[in-house]
């Protein structure tokens, strides 16, 4: 049963102390604080309102198994009891800690054998950067320490993370990116290769990798780093062939390849990782949010037996890491959730089921005037927003406005999703039902109706 929450005395306190992540403070405040979310179950959120919203959205990208699940409250209990906490730091470790870097072994498969834990997705990544400077610096190479990244890409919100990012605002706030890290063009074709052939696109995009690594001295070079699908740049989907060629120019140069999991592992594509989806060997798998389904903050770093081999022999002390690295009751939520996923085979139902049932779906509004395109894989998808059919043309021509005003209709409808400029985006827990889905895509597209004047106003 939900506890009685005193609402207004929440709202109150969170302007008053509460500083929200990714916040406009003035806009919060102007709302009157935070929607208070006091409970959910299933594929459903609760506020303190008494409204039931679906999430579209899995959290932030991350409650795959769906919440209200028994047996994670459980094992994070048993495990609490028997050992709440111990370190990683001291030649020591617990039995899930190992027990998990084991299994996640399993599941990367090929020469990804080993495993280091951090609590979130920006610190795996902040763990990437430095182990792969550190590992061109013990092979004798430390000219190589730069890092090729992706306009638009997102790989968190430390220091690293944002530099190693693509998102322009976020390179405001710190004065970043810090030096080492080169930017080349997104495999967005909606938005940068409209009516382009989709395979000539891909090459082109794939090319301008190979082109920076030759301008930048492949000497120099270190790693490219991407995500299989972009999520928070928008849900960008490439072609499949766009992977395999990025594969292929690393291997050619001898730059390693790092696949940003957070978002897309634990069976978002159909797939236990993105990787595997696009048929590529990546070095390092930065993984988070799925790895729990958001039940503890835990984050890991796949890493491939080459990078460790050197490190062993030659590395020494690599000292790197946090209090939580490893943390037992998270890594035991994990081992839970990864069973879970396991036993109820959901990643084959995304791929054979679900997935294809939600692509489906998100054709009937394909036709809506005001969407530009619809496009899904597994269960992540998005809608484009556009102010004239058959283009990719933007209200008021400015890039970002009609996203934002969309979401709000979802919201106000029923259906938790998030605007990323002109798209609206979704990440539904894996278990969520046909029925849900079909719910999600009606109010999706009454949302649409009812924004399109307001759009047409801007």
């Amino acid at each position: 049963m939900a506890r009685n929450y005193n609402i207004p005395e929440l709202r109150r306190l969170d302007i008053e102390h509460h500083l929200p992540a990714q916040a406009n403070y003035a806009e919060i405040v102007s709302l009157g604080g935070s929607r208070i979310i006091t409970r959910a179950e299933g594929s459903t959120i609760y506020d303190g309102d008494g409204n039931a919203l679906l999430d579209g959205m899995a959290g932030l990208w991350c409650v795959n198994v769906g919440y209200g699940r028994e047996e994670l409250v459980e094992t994070a209990t048993q495990q609490m009891r028997e050992l709440p906490f111990y370190n990683t730091f001291f030649k020591t470790a617990t039995p899930p800690t190992v027990l998990l870097a084991a299994k996640l072994a399993e599941k990367l498969g090929g020469d990804l054998k080993h495993v280091f834990f951090n609590s979130s997705g920006s610190e795996a990544n902040d763990t990437v950067f430095r182990m792969v400077r550190h590992y061109w610096k013990s092979l004798g190479q430390p000219k190589r320490n730069v890092f090729i990244s992706r306009w638009n890409a997102y790989h968190g919100s430390t220091v690293a993370g944002v530099s190693l990012g693509g998102m322009k605002l976020m390179h405001a706030i710190g004065d970043l990116p810090i030096p080492g890290v080169e930017h080349v063009m997104q495999p967005y074709k909606f938005g940068e290769g409209f009516g382009e052939d989709e395979e000539v696109f891909a090459a082109r995009a794939a090319q301008e990798i190979e082109d920076r690594i030759l301008k930048v001295g492949p000497e120099n070079v270190a790693a490219f780093i991407g995500e299989p699908v972009q999520g928070a740049g928008g849900v960008i989907i490439p072609a499949k062939s766009y992977w395999k060629r990025v594969d292929a120019i690393c291997k050619k140069y001898g730059i390693l390849l790092v696949v940003d999991e957070v978002i897309c592992g634990f069976g978002r594509l159909g797939e236990w990782f993105g990787f595997q989806h696009f048929g590529v060997t990546p070095d390092l798998v930065p993984m988070a949010k799925g790895l729990s389904s958001g039940y503890l903050p835990i984050s890991a770093v796949g890493v491939s037996h080459k990078i460790v081999e050197v490190l062993r022999e030659k590395g020494g002390d690599f000292i790197h890491g946090y209090t939580y690295s490893g943390h037992p009751v998270a890594a035991a939520v994990a081992l839970k959730n990864i069973e879970i996923i396991e036993r109820e085979g959901l990643v084959g139902r995304v791929k054979n089921d679900i997935g294809p049932y939600f692509a489906e779906a998100l054709k009937r509004i394909a036709d809506d005037p005001i969407v530009g395109e619809v496009r899904s894989l597994g269960l992540i998808g998005a809608v484009e927003i556009v102010s004239k059919k058959g283009t990719n043309e933007r209200f008021t021509g400015e890039e970002g406005k009609a996203g934002p005003i969309v979401r709000d209709h979802c919201i106000k409808n029923g259906l938790m999703v998030r605007g990323i400029r002109d798209s609206i985006v979704m990440c539904p827990p894996l278990i969520i039902t046909k029925a849900e889905i079909d719910r999600m895509i009606d109010i999706i597209g009454r949302s649409l109706r009812e924004a399109e004047p307001e759009l047409r106003a801007l």
